[in-house]
């Protein structure tokens, strides 16, 4: 029993320790100047993320390193001290950097998962008390910040930071949608977006120790994409969710990408917030396949300068098709993601060129019945 208090007090002990230090320091301004006086850079020293803000968001190149330059590292530059099933397309690699993450997760991940089966305990005593499992979710943002500092990775936030906060404070739902490269993306987002929003993740995600615990108990959004009617139940969750004025985060892709680069997106995403009749918010991602790539058990080097986030402007879903949708959220993600995460450009294959064709004929003929009505209605005249 005595046990028992002491390990109950050493943890509220410590998990007082991370939210005085997080929102004590994330509040603390140390304002310089950047860019002649264009962009004002607020940074809190530890568990605060970097923000730039400012009204033009072209001012803003996006990560300080790794924009232009890849950077990913080769296999030499990763340095690993264990490799499983090497050039197959299961490899996992781990250096010494990796390793001292796996310490990290040790010291911070038990915290994190008594903090949550507490929080648990009280929302299931109480269940009106916290609705929308909003401070049953902020011990993973808590988490967050705290294991990408001891990580030397906190990432850069710029674009419209202010609005979005804005329509956080005043309950204003929304559909956040990212680029999706590394298992760092979900950590990496949860130090940006504040207070409450669901994440629509894939229903395996569940059985991951910690992040499936935080999913599970924060009434997360779980698909599996391969059931029609967990499709269904997703996108009727999701409707619920902005409805009742909470934010959702989605990842149109559908998976990560396997070399960072933006991939296709998946139907359906876009239609929650139609239906909604709330506005999508895209936020471009950079670097995080480079620093966390998927042939790796855990990061392979820091994040310090490297990972950057970029809020871009809300984009009204009213009078807009799900294609046009796509594109406008696929030429806002390029635009502030590194280079190396562009796709590369393909050549169609013979169908698509035959449908390109076909369309192409049927719009020559057109222009062509259009051009002859109107050299008749001149000889008539």
């Amino acid at each position: 029993m005595r046990f028992q208090r002491l390990c109950f007090s050493l943890f509220f002990t410590t998990f007082a320790f991370l939210i005085h230090s997080e929102r004590a320091l994330a509040f603390t301004p140390s304002p310089s100047i950047r860019n002649g006086g264009t962009c004002i850079k607020e940074r809190a020293q530890r568990f605060s993320t970097t923000v730039f803000s400012s009204s033009n968001v072209n001012d803003l190149a996006g990560p300080a390193i790794g924009f232009e330059t890849s950077c990913v590292l080769t296999k030499e530059e990763v340095g690993s001290v264990l490799t499983r099933n090497e050039g197959t397309a299961k490899e996992k690699r781990l250096n010494v950097y990796g390793i001292s993450l796996i310490f990290i997760s040790l010291l911070t991940c038990p915290i994190w998962a008594l903090a949550m089966t507490i929080t648990n305990k009280v929302n299931e005593a109480f269940p009106d008390l916290d609705p929308n499992r909003s401070f049953y979710d902020s011990t993973g943002k808590i988490w967050s910040k705290v294991w990408l500092s001891l990580a030397g990775s906190t990432p850069t936030v710029s674009g419209d930071v202010e609005e979005m906060s804005l329509r956080e404070k005043n309950g204003q739902a929304c559909l956040y949608v990212a680029n999706h490269a590394s298992w760092l993306d979900i950590p990496v987002l949860c130090t940006v977006l504040d207070p409450v929003f669901k994440f629509i993740a894939k229903g395996e995600l569940g059985k991951l120790p910690c992040i499936g615990q935080q999913l599970r108990g924060g009434n997360h959004i779980m698909i599996d994409r391969e059931d029609r009617r967990s499709q269904l139940r997703t996108f009727k969750e999701g409707v619920g969710w902005l409805k009742n004025g909470v934010p959702l985060m989605a990842f149109p892709e559908g998976m990560r990408s396997p070399d960072g680069k933006l991939m296709k997106f998946k139907g359906g995403v876009f239609s929650m917030a139609v239906k909604s009749k709330v506005p999508i918010v895209p936020i471009s991602i950079s670097n995080t396949h480079a620093i966390f790539p998927g042939n790796a058990l855990m990061p392979v080097q820091s994040g310090e300068g490297k990972l950057h986030v970029h809020v871009h402007p809300a984009i009204d879903c009213e009078g807009k098709t799900d294609t046009e949708l796509e594109e406008l959220v696929c030429t806002a993600l390029l635009s502030k993601i590194p280079l190396d995460q562009h796709p590369i450009p393909t050549l169609p294959n013979e169908e698509e060129i035959d449908v390109l064709t076909e369309q192409a004929l049927k719009k020559s003929a057109v222009r062509q019945g259009k051009e002859a009505v109107k050299e008749k209605a001149t000889e008539g005249n």
